[in-house]
């Protein structure tokens, strides 16, 4: 059932390409014909020279004039095949990588989330390409193949329908051999995969922390468990390797009884009929010339049977490739939003009715939280590791929904309207930044594509960030990434901080903002951040505490809940957790001292 599924997910990809097929077809046919009747222009010509004293030489080279006719004419029709055959295989693996890219901002981030990335690019890009192989060589070789094994048949019945019955008799012999193995190598080549895939995770992971496993001497445990999943890939690729290399040479095995038997079959009957040449043959009679035509037609109807052989190995780990990016694309995807009004943000109040949410069912989170915002507040959420802050923002955003409750903003319901309006509506700075491969200028203008350069450069003015910028060899046009090793932590920081003050949102989401960021910097991008957030509703998130004293409202949050709510000074003055956890920071310092 997996197989079909999977061989029906790829024929919807390849009729969009149906003339090309069709055309790829007609060309393999008329190759095929025409190199099968060379046999035949050979067959004539040995009937042509057989008796001594009596060669036609005007014969037979007629008939090497039309052999190099059709050979040359074999050869374009290939060529002109292979091509087509390129351009269906190279379309239909751009649409199902662009399919699976489409998918992956489609998914919820709760699959992102718990899925390796490298195995995600494994699928994409490894997965694909093995795919496409696969199709390449079943265009290639599997029709001309089948078109070849027909044609033959139908050629050596009409001129010997004895001889050709001991080869149609033998065949299924060649087909069950190559069934019966390429069963047992499909599941071996979705493990295969499956391990590749894990490869590649750890791969990526070492790569991107690469700074954190040399500054931990982890090298040598980082090696031995990679060496691990390349010792299981090793063992799983000999195994799928090993059976399917038993195709080829079982099926030679059988297509060498086929010659056998036709070259004794045909033996015995030129023997029998005891004609030579077609002057003195008989009708009906079989020839020298047609037995040597018809133990070249078994040539070459064996031949197909080793390469479709191949094709089938190459096939089974196509279909179990592709059944792994198929299972990727059909993924359960966000719930649509397609004709849900945008959200129109008034004045940003934001209010959490009776909201409960878990990432799994067996560990419980946030529990009937209550909390309303109004309109220009500044909320800060603190509390210690895994009480929810993030988790919060995360609501707050839709990268996650609640499990119960709901949530609004200017009384309307996050999950009623469009989750790009909503997300418009915020601006968001994350302690992990993100910049994308391109010049400074473009990164800061990720959520203002048409900002001027004047505006963005007054953005980078009031984040702090105008000052490196300009020391780098092309200013705002230097090309950066998210790997520049030549860029600081907090440097990143503050280029992210500069798309929030180019792009003015209507409500702020700081999630440790300026965690990389030196003390100094800090208070002036504090104050900086005091000027954009007037009027406007926003989440700070934050571990240190110094940073939120002037906040509207903070909520100290414990095991999803919120269990304190004020300002600074009321939270102080109520000696709560609050207060503890203020004071053991400043204790902590002065341990340090």
């Amino acid at each position: 059932m997996k197989n079909k599924s999977t061989v029906k997910s790829i024929l919807g990809y390849l009729k969009k390409y149906w003339l090309l097929i069709i055309l790829s077809l007609i060309l393999a046919f008329s190759s095929v014909v025409l190199s099968l009747s060379i046999p035949i222009l050979i067959g004539d010509g040995i009937d042509l020279i057989i008796e001594e004293k009596n060669v036609d030489f005007e014969g037979v080279g007629s008939i090497l004039i039309k052999i190099i006719i059709i050979t040359l004419t074999v050869g374009v029709l290939q060529w002109i095949m292979n091509g087509i055959n390129n351009r269906i295989t190279h379309n239909v693996t751009k649409d199902i990588r662009n399919r699976a890219f489409d998918k992956i901002k489609k998914l919820p981030l709760s699959y992102i989330d718990s899925h390796p990335s490298g195995e995600i690019v494994n699928k994409i890009i490894s997965d694909v390409d093995q795919f496409a192989d696969g199709l390449l060589m079943g265009f290639s070789q599997f029709f001309t193949g089948i078109v070849t094994i027909l044609c033959t048949l139908g050629i050596m019945f009409y001129l010997s329908w004895q001889i050709a019955l001991v080869v149609v008799l033998l065949t299924p012999l060649s087909l069950f051999v190559a069934s019966f193995i390429s069963k047992s190598t499909y599941s071996l080549f979705k493990k295969q995969s499956e391990v590749k895939g894990q490869g590649t995770s750890i791969i990526n992971e070492v790569i991107g922390n690469l700074k954190t496993v040399k500054a931990f001497s982890h090298e040598d445990e980082e090696l031995l468990r990679y060496d691990k999943v390349n010792n299981e890939l090793e063992r799983v690729s000999r195994k799928a390797i090993f059976f399917s290399s038993l195709v080829n040479p079982c099926t030679r095995f059988v297509n060498s009884l086929v010659y056998a038997g036709v070259a004794l079959a045909g033996a015995l009957l030129v023997i029998k009929t005891g004609a030579v040449s077609t002057e003195t043959a008989e009708a009906g009679a079989l020839t020298v010339g047609v037995l040597s035509c018809f133990l070249s037609y078994a040539t070459q109807y064996a031949k197909p049977f080793n390469e479709i052989s191949g094709v089938v190995t190459e096939l089974q780990n196509a279909l179990a490739c592709s059944g792994r990016v198929f299972d990727f694309i059909n993924e359960r995807e966000e719930a649509s939003d397609k004709g849900l009004p945008r959200l129109e943000i008034a004045d940003g109040s934001v209010k959490l009715s009776s909201v409960s949410f878990s990432y799994t069912s067996e560990k419980e989170l946030i529990k009937d939280l209550n909390l309303s915002v109004r309109s220009g507040m500044h909320v800060a959420i603190v509390g210690p590791t895994g009480c929810g802050k993030t988790t919060l923002i995360n609501l707050l955003m839709r990268f996650y929904d609640v499990n119960e409750g709901e949530i609004s903003i200017d009384s309307q319901k996050i999950t009623e309207v469009t989750r790009a309006s909503l997300r418009s509506g915020y601006g968001m700075v994350l302690q992990d930044t993100w910049l994308q491969n391109g010049t400074v200028r473009e990164n800061i203008a990720l959520g203002k594509p048409d900002a001027t350069l004047d505006e963005i450069i007054a953005a980078a003015k009031s984040s702090h960030a105008h000052s490196f910028i300009k020391r780098l060899p092309n200013g705002y046009d230097t090309v950066i990434s998210d790997e520049s090793s030549s860029f600081s932590q907090g440097e990143k920081q503050l280029i992210c901080i500069a798309r929030i003050m180019l792009s003015l949102p209507p409500m702020l989401i700081l999630d440790e903002a300026t965690s990389s960021i030196d003390t100094r910097t800090e208070m002036k991008i504090q104050s900086s951040f005091s000027t954009l957030m007037k009027g406007r509703t926003s989440f700070i998130v934050a571990h240190r505490l110094s940073t939120i004293k002037e906040a509207d409202i903070i909520l100290v949050m414990k095991s999803g809940k919120i269990i304190e709510m004020g300002s600074h000074e009321e939270l102080l003055s109520r000696g709560g957790f609050y207060k503890n956890l203020y004071n053991s920071q400043f204790e902590a310092k002065e341990e340090i001292k």
